[in-house]
């Protein structure tokens, strides 16, 4: 079961509060995986603090964990990433990441479960 918040922005392609998220200050060492399936998303390798209020990466933790899908909603145009396994919704992507590939994946805390390593 999902809480309301975390349906609204994975089923419903909602978005979280900036700087309401409990991830968007994580620092803990772990993987990120998809709230509603598991799949391992994203590492706290590839996170970094973009200043925007969500938790943000400059890479998926493997090609086939996340598909990107035009986003033309709200009168702009975005990349939006979407759980592979299971087409929740996670966030966009954008062009203004640090190296090394530019890129950032700018993700909801609450489409997202974290699993510390440390």
């Amino acid at each position: 079961m999902l809480s309301p918040e975390a349906f609204s922005v994975t089923r419903e392609h909602g978005t979280e509060a900036p700087f309401s998220g409990q991830y968007y200050d994580c620092k803990e060492e772990g993987i990120y995986t998809c709230k509603c399936c598991d799949l391992p998303l994203f590492s706290s390798e590839t996170k970094f603090d973009s200043g925007t209020g969500w938790p943000s990466f400059y890479e998926s933790i493997d090609d086939d964990a996340i598909f990107e899908k035009r986003d033309t909603s709200h009168g702009m145009i975005r990349i939006e990433v979407l759980c592979n396994r299971c087409d929740a919704h996670l966030g966009h992507l954008f062009p203004d990441g640090p190296a090394p590939t530019g890129m950032r994946y700018c993700i909801n805390s609450v489409s997202l479960h974290f699993n510390p390593t440390t």
